[in-house]
């Protein structure tokens, strides 16, 4: 997926004329702490927050000005906030796979938390060493007052609407000038809407703290993190892919909104695509994955708000005169912060038609309730009526509306499809008719739970239909295509793989064929791309986003090398992403270096692209040993071997 971000873009495109050369190897990944309310960073190398969001995505609400930028973007507090002496070698790390992050130097030690606990955009410093905090401001102080007896105080910058409350948490001090957190050990910043709410929340963060010291503070956030956590139903090879679940589990919950609806907000329950400082979208497709793993892992609450999310994020259907002018409710791209549509991709410029959400979106409610078996869900209302029918009527219907015939069965219109290709270059994709598919019969068991005979039929009928123009369409030769269209960039394509998987293509020779044909975009860095790239402008940003490793791509691969018997492939490929994840605070990153730039700089092999990684990254590894937990239980208890039958190729494994 595209994870650009423009002024990265800018700088490329600035530095064009060193493109080419090898950059620095790149640094460790900045860790990312949040609670739903909003998202802090730590730099690593620095032992310092550089940012504090008081939103949990990068942009607010779109831009009136400018329909087709980002939107609104969300303010940052900080430019730098740390404790010690500057410049000071540290290091950070997060505690027992949680969402606390502890850095040390050599004269002391802190931590930084945004606790669950506490309903707002909280960020918790304390520090037990001896120097005093200091703090740089990402905007000019506009005005300070003080706000209780307890010496609270509350601050509004220029440019950022929400004022800051800063409560101490230690012993008041004197502070230099400038630097109000040099007078207290320990802190909490809270980001307000108006500044009314500062004597509210200075008596919910009292209540909060129930007096407990900062160390405990730390201490119970920690042991109500371990309390929230599922049980893991999967067997772990080793420590690292015990500790890389763990942390997987933490970056899932720590990237849904807990913001709650209002009247000019909507976003409650989305899930962004990556964590800052990079890139924080809810895009569609991949808040569908993360949906997923939180469903499979075992937290019902937070798939269930997810699932709820689709629903009532509002507006939407703002490109009924680009889908056969109906009506619907899924994006077909992503969503701003408060919930409202963006139908485009910013990079190109330009609106984008993505069918493929739709039918992600009735798969995850479907295998939702498969395994949880909610009933009342599909009767709370939502934003267009009672969900079950504004599953019905705004999914299933203008998807269908969005149908060509081809082959003697159908197939999904052209669009852009899973890799967000530009607009103008929309294709008829094989995956956006496969999980039309897939989506559709997985409605079918939705309407049967709702007794709607009727729409259940319908569903099946058509997704027979989509099945057999699938295959007069994307199966050419004995070959699995990416396109109806020719073309070499999508003739092997990564998204392949998931189609496979999915059960949606069952013939064991064009299965094996399309795996042997996955070498055609192998990399230097040793796992495989989404595309062969057919950009040759190394002006245009997918010339080389197109180069890169993409891990969804190989975990994809690795799942079906599984169900193939070849164990030992799927084993080292995951086995060289749990390493690689180790060796960076357990970050699952969007992509690998395979061709060294100036836009996705380091050495071969080192993480970059959008990161941490959620739906894509986090989501995508539990996923990933939950399947292969579910092949372990059908091996043979000898040998302890998958080797699954011609049947058990075919099945899709849920």
């Amino acid at each position: 997926m595209f994870r650009s971000i423009i002024n990265r873009a800018m700088r490329f495109l600035a530095g064009l004329a060193v493109a080419f050369a090898l950059c620095a190897p790149a640094g460790a990944s900045h860790l990312v702490t949040g609670n739903g309310f909003g998202f802090a960073v730590v730099a690593p190398e620095s032992g310092a927050a550089t940012k504090f969001y008081p939103h949990p995505h990068s942009y607010l609400r779109p831009d009136s000005a400018n329909p087709l930028s980002e939107g609104i973007e969300t303010p940052n507090f900080i430019k730098t906030l740390a404790f010690g002496v500057p410049r000071r070698a540290s290091t950070a790390q997060y505690v027992d796979d949680s969402h606390v992050i502890r850095v040390r130097r050599a004269d002391g030690s802190g931590y930084f938390f945004m606790p669950f606990g506490f309903d707002r955009p909280a960020l918790i410093v304390t520090s037990e060493a001896a120097t005093a905090w200091r703090v740089e401001w990402n905007r000019p102080v506009q005005s300070q007052k003080v706000v209780s007896t307890a010496g609270a105080q509350l601050l509004r910058f220029d440019g950022i609407d929400e004022p800051l409350l800063l409560i101490p948490m230690g012993r008041i001090r004197k502070a230099p000038a400038g630097q109000p957190l040099a007078a207290s050990s320990a802190w909490a910043l809270i980001a307000l809407e108006k500044a009314s709410e500062a004597e509210p929340a200075i008596r919910e963060f009292a209540d909060w703290r129930a007096g407990l010291s900062p160390k405990e503070l730390v201490r119970r956030e920690i042991a109500q993190f371990e309390h929230w956590r599922a049980e893991p139903g999967v067997h772990f090879r080793n420590e690292k892919e015990r500790h890389l679940w763990r942390q997987s589990e933490t970056m899932l919950r720590i990237a849904q909104s807990r913001e709650p609806n209002r009247a000019d907000r909507h976003g409650n329950g989305l899930i962004v695509a990556a964590l800052p400082d990079v890139y924080s979208t809810p895009w569609v497709r991949d808040m569908a994955w993360s949906t997923m793993a939180l469903a499979r892992m075992g937290h019902r609450p937070e798939a269930r708000a997810a699932l709820l999310a689709y629903f009532n994020a509002q507006p939407t259907g703002k490109m009924r005169s680009e889908v056969s002018g109906a009506d619907y409710q899924i994006s077909v791209v992503r969503y701003f912060g408060d919930g409202a549509e963006e139908p485009f991709f910013t990079q190109e410029g330009s609106t984008n038609i993505e069918y493929d959400d739709w039918g992600e979106a009735l798969w995850v409610l479907g295998e939702y309730l498969r395994k949880y078996d909610d009933p009342a869900l599909l009767k709370t209302p939502t934003y267009r009526g009672p969900l079950y029918e504004s599953a019905r009527d705004f999914i299933v219907k203008p998807l269908l509306a969005n149908t060509e015939k081809y082959g003697g069965g159908l197939i999904v219109a052209a669009d852009t499809s899973i890799w967000e290709e530009r607009q103008k270059d929309k294709k008829h994709f094989a995956f956006s008719t496969a999980m039309a598919v897939v989506g559709l019969r997985e409605f079918a068991a939705v309407a049967e739970r709702a007794r709607d005979e009727s729409a259940r039929r319908h569903a099946l009928e058509n997704a027979t239909l989509l099945e057999k123009g699938f295959r007069a369409a994307f199966i050419r030769d004995g070959k699995l295509r990416g396109t109806l269209e020719p073309g070499v960039k999508n003739d092997i394509d990564g998204a392949l793989l998931p189609i496979i998987n999915f059960g949606v293509v069952r013939d064991p020779k064009v299965i094996r064929d399309t795996v042997d044909r996955m070498r055609l975009l192998k990399v230097a860095s040793g796992g495989y791309r989404r595309v062969r790239g057919t950009y040759t402008d190394p002006k245009i940003f997918e010339y080389w986003y197109e180069q890169e490793e993409f891990l969804f791509v190989d975990l994809a691969l690795a799942e079906l090398d599984r169900r193939l018997g070849r164990t030992a492939a799927a084993d080292a490929m995951l086995a060289r992403i749990v390493d690689k994840a180790a060796a960076d605070h357990n970050i699952i990153p969007e992509m690998y270096v395979a061709v060294p730039c100036q836009l996705f700089p380091g050495k071969i092999g080192d993480p970059t692209g959008a990161l941490p990684m959620v739906g894509y990254g986090a989501g995508a590894y539990v996923l990933h040993l939950l399947k292969r937990e579910r092949a372990h239980r059908g091996s043979d208890s000898h040998t302890g071997t998958f080797a699954p039958s011609p049947l058990e190729l075919l099945e899709p494994l849920r």
